[in-house]
């Protein structure tokens, strides 16, 4: 084999030159940092897409962390809203009725609440008896108002009277002293 012919016909290839094959291995590097660049590229944008992803994640979760804070806020208003109705029902004026003996047939009816009651009304139910109620009355609180009963046939006075006033439509069972 003669050398010095190989050696000529290496020199005549066109890629030999130097310039050539600078250019070829810059290509090569340039193959190689745009295939890692598209793998970062695809890797940016699948991060992005999770982060997107994790984001409404974090808005629904804050959306419904509203919506239960504004629910726990109506909660709490409506529960003070209702304690403030009981305190006032409460603390409203009632009267309260007692009765008294006076003698053997008279008695008082007395209104010892605090609040003032109009339209009172005393019925009994059981018969027979005589008996001359209070109709219609008007109870400041402390005040009284006389009424007689008298057993009739050999019966004793009822032992329970019953009271009606104003607001106040069911009955109220009023003991009577013996």
């Amino acid at each position: 084999m003669n050398w010095g012919n190989v050696s000529r016909s290496i020199g005549a290839w066109p890629w030999a030159s130097i310039g050539a094959v600078l250019a070829i291995v810059f290509a090569g590097a340039a193959l190689i940092v745009s295939i890692r660049a598209a793998k970062d590229g695809r890797r940016s944008a699948d991060a992005t897409v999770l982060a997107a992803e994790e984001a409404r994640l974090s808005r629904e979760a804050a959306e419904r962390s509203v919506r239960v804070a504004e629910q726990s806020l109506l909660d709490q208003r409506q529960e003070a809203a209702e304690r403030r109705a009981a305190e006032v029902e409460a603390n409203r004026p009632r009267p309260f009725f007692v009765i008294e003996r006076s003698s053997r047939q008279a008695f008082y009816l007395r209104n010892t609440g605090t609040g003032r009651a109009t339209g009172v009304t005393l019925s009994a139910r059981e018969e027979p008896f005589i008996f001359n109620g209070v109709a219609d009355g008007d109870l400041a609180p402390n005040d009284a108002v006389p009424f007689q009963m008298v057993g009739a046939s050999g019966r004793p006075i009822p032992g329970t009277l019953y009271l009606t006033w104003d607001g106040q439509i069911e009955e109220v069972a009023v003991a009577v002293p013996r």
